[in-house]
Formats: structure tokens, sequence, C-alpha cells
């Protein structure tokens, strides 16, 4: 079954409100794709509702980049997932790997997260991938197994199959280095396999790569048969070329 292609944009600790403004500008009036991709801005949490306000009848989604695994309570500093679901969010990213090195999201805490989004409706991106030595000691596929299962084995039991997962390679991520269309392929035609042998109805869900994707390389990545989308950092941040990453996806 052909799956229909998914684009998030992860702006990170980026923008302002008037940079957003221009932004936003550009990509409701440069992007003419949303009939044939999904589309997902993910800001800074101040700037969800500016966000949602400026996509209405657009039809590109907005979505957070965090959230915390706790649904009310004593927790400062912390956004849950009604929150975000209250404020018309329908996607959260989890587990990205810079919340993994900087800040401790264990692949417990990443499970308890994913709960949560699911819980309150909201559509998981779950973030997989290994390191540089990880890839050169020939453990990549174990390590994303691992990740996959130590969330999945418990959500499938609760959930069944509204979730997304997002191959980043971390070597890739802000580096330049992509992996090449054969090295993305190859993982994500394992992650899709691993989905399939799961007991949680995984079968059908988007598997979507992460890692310097460009202008220049996404024709080619949204090629491979078994990736169904792209996790964009940095150029989702220049009208041109997040039109030109989603015009790619569109074209598939």
């Amino acid at each position: 079954m052909m799956r229909k292609k998914l684009v998030v944009a992860n702006w990170k600790m980026n923008g302002s409100l008037v940079s957003n403004a221009g932004l936003l500008a550009g990509m409701k009036s440069g992007l003419d794709c949303f009939d044939r991709v999904d589309l997902v801005l993910c800001p800074p949490y101040p700037y969800i509702w500016q966000v949602m306000d400026a996509l209405r009848g657009t039809g590109i989604d907005c979505g957070a980049q965090n959230l915390s695994s706790f649904t009310d309570g004593a927790y400062t500093g912390e956004v849950s997932a009604s929150m975000l679901a209250d404020l018309g969010c329908r996607w959260v990213i989890i587990g990205h790997s810079e919340r993994r090195a900087s800040f401790g999201d264990t692949d417990d805490l990443v499970a308890a997260k994913v709960i949560s989004a699911l819980d309150a409706g909201l559509t998981p991106i779950l973030c997989v991938g290994e390191s540089l030595a990880q890839r050169t000691d020939g453990v990549a596929e174990a390590v994303v197994r691992s990740q996959l299962d130590s969330v999945l084995t418990e959500v499938g039991r609760l959930h069944g199959r509204s979730i997304v997962v997002a191959y980043e390679p971390i070597w890739a991520i802000g580096t330049g280095n992509t992996a090449s269309p054969d090295q993305a392929e190859r993982m994500h035609s394992f992650i899709r396999s691993h989905l399939r042998s799961l007991d949680g109805g995984f079968a059908e869900s988007r598997v979507i790569y992460g890692g310097s994707v460009n202008s220049a390389n996404a024709a080619t990545l949204f090629a491979c048969p078994s990736i169904d989308g792209a996790l964009v950092g940095g150029a989702s941040l220049v009208v041109d070329s997040f039109a030109s990453i989603c015009a790619a996806a569109a074209a598939c």
C-alpha cells in the first residue's frame, strides 16, 4: 500500500514573533502540495499559538518538539500532552537524539512520553538512530531495534498503530552529512520489517528519515521505497529549501 508522504519541520530552538511571521507567510504562499503530502510544523512551545493561528485553513498541521510524561501536577516548567491537544496540536516529536543526549531522555522515559501522547490523541513521532561509533561497530540495527522494542512492546498492548517512526542517524544530524540512499533504505526496510513482526498493529506505520535533509538530497531519499517522508531541521527555516523538499515529497 502506498503511504502518503509526511514532512515534519523541526524548528528546534529557533525563531521570534517577527521572523516566524515572515517564514509562515512565505510557506503559505510557496507551498501548494497540501493535498498530496502531510505537512507538520513543530515550533518551540512559546510560538505554537502563533503558528496555529497562521496555519488555519491551510491544511498544514502544528506539532510540538517534546512533552512531559506527566499528565498534570507540580512539575514546574513541564508541558503536558493534554495542554498541547488543547491548543490544537496533533503531533509531537519524542525521543529526538538531542533530547536523549542533552536532557537525559532514556528509553523508559521516551516510552512514557509516547503513551502520554497517545492517551491525549496526539500522534507521536518516535525518533530512533545510532551514533557513528555504533554504525562503525556494526551494531546499528541492534541499537535501533532496542530503541523500538523498549517503546513499542509496551505501547502496542495499549494503543495499536497510531505512531510515526523517524530514523535519524545521530552522525547525520546537523552535520551536513546524510545517510546514502542505500544506507537509509536498508535501515528503513529493517525498521519496517521489525514493525511488522511486533504484536501491536504497527505494520502500516510511516517511517520517515531525519538527518541533514535538504533540497539537494530530498528527491533521492524520497525515491527509496521504504522512506515515507522526512523530519527536517535547519532546511525548514528557509522557505525556498523547505518548499523544494515538500515538492520532492509530493512528486514521489
